[in-house]
């Protein structure tokens, strides 16, 4: 039995790494690009979803895996709930103990422990996390809902979401993750079962 590959397509610069691939395909939010076949793109925010509810962002060629805050805005809002339910294919609010909140729990982790736990990866690529390795949390999707990234929040948010990336990694040790950057230099540990991808 071949192993099961799932490539997760993030938003940062790194992004542009994936290639069409075999394997299931998710992305994170808004999609940084036209990417083909893709089998959810994760939702984990409350901003994303009343972007979605007020026509700022179009997600319906896409089926969605939502998050725990996503799950909260569909229940105070039964009415958006009801005009998306076809598209979603799940709600997924696991916490992991090593993730203190939801709030810290990024797109990308959530994505990356979805395809972990839920899908039962064998292999994992990741592209467009570039937070493990620079000071650089910008997104493809700020473009449409600018986020706050000045140096002070690149810095607090860079030191929550990296201890989550390695406790993904600690807890999944039997699955073999890839990681494409444009340097192998990451600001976290990289485990045995973590292979570094540079040009």
């Amino acid at each position: 039995m071949s192993d099961r590959i799932v490539h997760i397509i993030g938003n940062g610069d790194s992004h542009n790494f994936y290639k069409p691939s075999k394997g299931f395909k998710l992305t994170c939010n808004l999609p940084p690009r036209e990417i083909a076949n893709v089998f959810a793109t994760c939702i984990v925010d409350f901003k994303m979803c009343k972007a979605i509810d007020d026509g700022e962002v179009n997600l319906d060629s896409f089926e969605w895996v939502m998050g725990a805050r996503p799950k909260k805005y569909m229940e105070m809002k039964p009415d958006f709930y009801m005009r998306n339910a076809p598209r979603i294919k799940e709600f997924y609010t696991v916490l992991p103990k090593y993730a203190s909140n939801y709030t810290d729990f990024n797109c990308g982790h959530m994505a990356t422990h979805y395809a972990a736990n839920k899908l039962q990866a064998d292999e994992i690529h990741l592209y467009g996390f570039d937070s493990m390795f620079d000071f650089n949390l910008i997104s493809t999707t700020d473009f449409v809902l600018p986020s706050d990234r000045d140096a002070m929040n690149t810095q607090r948010l860079a030191e929550n979401w990296r201890p989550i990336t390695e406790g993904i990694f600690r807890e999944f040790k039997q699955i073999q993750f890839v990681v494409y950057h444009q340097h192998d230099q990451a600001k976290i540990n990289i485990p045995e079962n973590v292979d570094v991808v540079t040009p």
